[in-house]
């Protein structure tokens, strides 16, 4: 049953994720992927929206796939798996272990985690970048540079780097979702 699958796979996710919802991408696509739930394009586009409308990335993600595959009780059930275990962590973390921190084998683990969720940040950028930007899906697959996508990512890095130099501080995510949208109209428009 799709609910089931849908719930006990966000659940998972949640479980083993360390380093907030950009940690948790690699592992939403790998299940989506592997489960057909959506194509890779249809995975960046999700992340897209994720990203760009309010609240954390991985329960937006988890609410918009839950919702394509099983409507609202599967949306409900997506973001119920994936918020429940970080819900629980975080009570027990406030009610039962306060002082664990200052213990050295705590900062020795957490210390050990950081490197792997950069990793899987890095290499979830890598390959978006690559299918979105070059049309990269497979060793031989080849390359299929998409221009567009490519002057959308130089522009606004441009615009990023001329507007910290104007203002001597980063530009608003949101100022940044709109410049991509506003270029994605135009170039994508004819």
């Amino acid at each position: 049953m799709i609910y089931l699958q849908l719930f006990l796979t966000f659940l998972e996710i949640g479980a083993v994720s360390f380093g907030g919802g950009y940690g948790m991408i690699s592992l939403i696509r790998e299940k989506v992927l592997t489960y057909g739930w959506l194509e890779e394009e249809e995975l960046l586009n999700f992340i897209a929206v994720s990203e760009s409308t309010p609240g954390p990335i991985a329960i937006n993600m988890a609410t918009f796939i839950g919702s394509s595959k099983g409507g609202i009780l599967g949306a409900a059930l997506a973001t119920l798996g994936v918020v429940l275990p970080a819900f629980c962590i975080i009570l027990l973390i406030a009610t039962v272990i306060r002082g664990l921190l200052k213990y050295a084998g705590v900062q020795a683990f957490l210390g050990g985690i950081r490197p792997c969720v950069v990793g899987l940040i890095l290499g979830t950028s890598a390959t978006m970048f690559l299918s979105a930007v070059c049309h990269f899906k497979t060793i031989g697959g080849g390359f299929a540079f998409d221009w567009r996508a490519l002057l959308i990512v130089a522009a606004v890095a441009l615009f990023a780097s001329l507007w910290k130099k104007w203002k001597t501080k980063k530009p608003s995510p949101i100022l940044m979702i709109l410049v991509s949208a506003g270029l994605g109209m135009l170039l994508y428009s004819f």
